[in-house]
């Protein structure tokens, strides 16, 4: 029994989801419209706003998918009302990250600058301020895609434990080591 597959799916108001032959689910929203291609089989019933999904048998893939759908068609809901948003932090001296439309420029440390193209459907903001560390906020209505976008943000330079330094989401704690001063001392 997939606990979260049976769980229903409450539509806000101004959400409207369409399924057409091909399986195709649209959710519509006040922020946008998002799409998800769904196996053959699987009914997406929705009655007085409330979106139940259920799976064609009892196989061990039907039921693997029954969340994986559940999930995926709540993220698209949540997306398309209120939005997703992702802040990362800069963590280093010399650490900069400013932006020129879609395309985001990091100075990381490295011997030149990294110039990172955002998709269009991913909103960019960086924000400078004297005294705090440089902050790339995203926010998009696709879960997917901006945190695909922020993991590869965060590739381009690890947290590292001596130091801490690196691209960090806000928020997050680094389990530090205490590196080669402290074993001398012992």
């Amino acid at each position: 029994m997939s606990r979260i597959g049976n769980a229903p799916i409450t539509l806000p108001e101004g959400v409207t989801v369409n399924i057409d032959d091909k399986n195709l689910v649209t959710v519509k929203g006040p922020k946008g419209e998002l799409n998800q291609q769904i196996e053959p089989g699987f009914r997406i019933n929705i009655e007085d706003n409330i979106l139940t999904i259920e799976r064609p048998t009892e196989l061990k893939k039907h039921k693997s998918l029954h969340g994986l759908y559940r999930s995926l068609v709540n993220n698209m809901v949540i997306g398309v009302t209120d939005g997703y948003k992702i802040e990362q932090e800069l963590v280093g001296v010399g650490y900069k990250a400013s932006n020129a439309g879609q395309v985001l420029e990091l100075a990381l440390g490295y011997s030149h600058n990294i110039f990172f193209e955002i998709p269009k459907e991913v909103k960019l903001e960086t924000v400078t301020e004297r005294g705090k560390n440089p902050t790339i906020i995203l926010e998009s209505i696709d879960k997917q895609l901006i945190g695909q976008v922020a993991a590869k943000i965060r590739s381009l330079r690890k947290p590292e434990p001596y130091k801490g330094k690196g691209v960090l989401f806000k928020g997050e704690v680094i389990r530090r080591k205490a590196g080669k001063a402290a074993a001398a001392a012992k």
